[in-house]
């Protein structure tokens, strides 16, 4: 089969050329999926810097969401069922496998590529926000890089779940698109103060956040009361200072995750969670992927210097 390599092992975008790779075979208990579109994201940049190698087990080859045809079914699947993907890696191929459990129906009326958008994405948000953050019809979410895959999706599903949402973006376009997607307040995190326009609004009881380092003290400000705090990423920096007294005073929650490493037993109950929670959002037209660039399997290096460059809003997907 045609799939993504990255050529020295690790390197810049312009180090990953298409070649040849085996066709995986699944394990009992995995689908053979013909993969359609794979979605990109930044853990598929980590790895690619050789920062970030996949689970004991897992396909070396980039990529960690697809949808596409089953080929080979196992479990609730059949041949030429259309599904999306959660995987461990192996997107950026033409064929991928996955625990039966980790795939979702393909949903009605979307393409593949914006079917391919969705599952790190929404299982990223699901356990972050919903899971962790505890999120509840009635607070308000703040959700930082409002441009991102993450973003887009975060700042859709908090609003079909009741929540007020204030995004924040660098730059004042990227700010303002996030209120096309619901967004009760946008902010302008280049020219703005987050933490005072938080505080305008009353304070927010949930934080998504993908920066850290130089957000954190103002995360802290931001929230009310027994608030919660909630990291996927450190793209400003992972070591940060923690006044615990003020922790104590106002009762906050401070915590963070990571997908990828969770074992297959979680995430085929965070699927079963996403697909009873998410899936009907979607279904009623509440929950959109948004894509931003649909880009050639052959041009992955492409892909990989878009989302390097921060203009994006919404996801960038590999059509294969």
């Amino acid at each position: 089969m045609r799939a993504v390599a990255i050529e020295g092992g690790k390197g810049p975008p312009e180090a990953l050329t298409l070649g040849e790779a085996s066709t995986p075979e699944p394990r009992p208990g995995e689908i053979l999926i013909r993969v359609q579109a794979a979605g990109v994201n930044r853990p598929d940049l980590v790895q690619r810097r050789g920062f970030y190698p996949p689970p004991p087990g897992a396909s070396p080859i980039l990529g960690l969401e697809v949808a596409g045809e089953v080929v080979r079914a196992a479990g609730r699947w059949r041949e030429g069922d259309r599904v999306c993907a959660l995987l461990g890696g192996g997107g950026y191929a033409e064929f991928a496998v996955c625990d039966a459990r980790h795939a979702l129906p393909a949903p009605r009326g979307l393409s593949m590529e914006e079917a391919a958008s969705l599952p790190e994405t929404v299982f990223t948000v699901y356990a972050n926000v919903f899971e962790a953050g505890a999120l509840k019809a009635g607070e308000t979410l703040m959700v930082h890089g409002a441009n991102s895959g993450i973003g887009v999706a975060a700042i859709q599903m908090g609003k079909a779940a009741g929540a007020r949402v204030i995004a924040t973006a660098r730059g004042r376009d990227k700010a303002d698109r996030a209120l096309s997607l619901g967004a009760d307040i946008a902010v302008d995190a280049a020219a703005e103060d987050f933490e005072a326009a938080a505080k305008a609004a009353g304070g927010v009881d949930v934080i998504l956040d993908m920066i850290a380092g130089p957000y954190f003290a103002k995360n802290l400000g931001a929230l009310n009361t027994q608030g919660r705090l909630v990291h996927i990423a450190s793209l400003g920096g992972d070591v940060v200072e923690l006044p615990i007294f003020r922790l104590m005073q106002k009762r906050l929650v401070v915590t963070g995750s990571t997908l990828r490493p969770r074992d297959a037993d979680e995430k085929a109950r965070l699927a079963s969670e996403v697909e009873r929670v998410a899936w009907p959002w979607i279904e009623a037209g509440r929950l959109r992927p948004v894509i931003d660039h649909v880009v050639p399997l052959a041009e992955a290096a492409k892909a990989h210097a878009l989302l390097e460059a921060g203009g994006h809003f919404g996801k960038i997907v590999l059509a294969v």
